[in-house]
């Protein structure tokens, strides 16, 4: 009964190490594939990049989802897009201003709240079935679709010299190392958090919100820290816009559409989780549109927002009086005061560049 726990942080410790391990080999594989073809920086980071450091999501929440662990599989994705959007960006943003492209204020943001939107609908009779998978699917390869053409109206960038190129057969077994990685790293990672909730008294649900959500954001939110670092800021930011629509349609999709039973949204998820993160979803466009970047002062208000967020998943684990207060203060007073204020700097921002 004691050692337990440790075999099981043991066990949790090294499949996160997996998970990292396994993102940076698959990502830098297919970024070195990518760029050999000569794609925009954005575009690489909306897909290559973005899917890449996105896979343990999809290995953890397949694997969640065919042991029948569906609060793992929903609430690891609802939680990492939560993490990705204010933590991944509110600190990439402190590293460097973020400069943010039109073309993610025209089509990736909208897009990414149609999807949150799309996800709540979906959920809201209390589970995701075979059917709704489809219907994110057919979403996602629309905007595959969309992205590619997007792409033909901009010049590629130059390739790189044919005696520094990677040879795409080289790539691709890289690639595959890493999938290898990525799935025996999420089975890891999955018994682990399961043998923890169990032992600590936790939900399934707060499980998959935090340890699992965080852990399987940890590659993308080290991809866009090292971009921010190098100056590459369309990686930065494209690698989270383009990593929430992969795990909204692409992840959630598939592991409904694999799943063998119909995926249970807990009455909490849909109650709290989902609003926060379609609420956060929201947020980005007046915050991008403002300036088309995010300052340091919004990376801070970022940061600020994720804190209040998990210390209500604490308190409501632990059965804090707060818990209840703090969640009403943040859905009925922060959240609309927050967007009212960013829709009056929207408002004044499109009044400026149209003047």
């Amino acid at each position: 009964m004691t050692t337990l726990p440790w075999l099981s942080l043991i066990q949790l410790g090294g499949g996160l190490l997996l998970l990292i391990l396994g993102a940076e080999l698959l990502v830098r594989a297919a970024v070195r594939l990518a760029a050999s073809l000569g794609v925009r920086p954005l575009l690489i980071g909306l897909t290559v990049v973005a899917f890449g450091s996105s896979a343990p999501q999809l290995a953890v929440s397949v694997q969640a989802a065919a042991a029948e662990n569906a609060d793992i599989a929903v609430g690891s994705v609802i939680g990492g897009n939560i993490f990705n959007t204010l933590v991944t960006l509110g600190l990439s943003a402190l590293i460097i201003p973020l400069r943010v492209s039109r073309q993610l204020i025209r089509l990736d943001i909208p897009l990414m709240i149609f999807a949150s939107l799309l996800v709540f609908a979906l959920a809201f009779n209390e589970e995701l079935g075979r059917l709704d998978g489809l219907v994110m699917l057919s979403a996602f390869a629309l905007y595959l679709g969309l992205l590619l053409r997007q792409s033909r109206h901009h010049h590629a960038v130059p390739s790189p010299p044919p005696h520094k190129s990677t040879p795409w057969l080289s790539s691709l077994v890289w690639m595959g190392l890493g999938l290898a990685l990525l799935v025996v790293a999420g089975h890891l990672l999955l018994d682990a958090a399961v043998d923890v909730a169990t032992e600590l008294g936790l939900s399934e649900r707060i499980i998959g919100l935090t340890v699992v959500a965080v852990g399987t954001s940890l590659p993308q939110l080290a991809t866009s820290l090292i971009a921010a670092v190098r100056g590459q800021r369309d990686i930065a930011v494209g690698n989270v816009i383009g990593g929430n629509l992969f795990n909204l349609l692409g992840v959630l999709g598939l592991t409904a559409l694999l799943a063998p039973t119909p995926l249970s949204v807990s009455p909490n998820a849909l109650a709290f989780d989902l609003p926060v993160m379609l609420g956060v979803a929201m947020l980005c466009w007046p915050v991008f549109y403002s300036g088309y970047r995010i300052t340091r002062a919004e990376g801070l208000l970022f940061l600020g927002l994720y804190l209040a967020y998990g210390l209500h998943v604490v308190w409501f684990t632990t059965g804090m009086p707060m818990a209840d207060k703090l969640e009403r203060l943040m859905l009925f007073f922060i959240l609309p005061a927050l967007l009212a204020y960013l829709l009056f700097s929207t408002l004044r921002a499109w009044r400026r560049q149209h003047s």
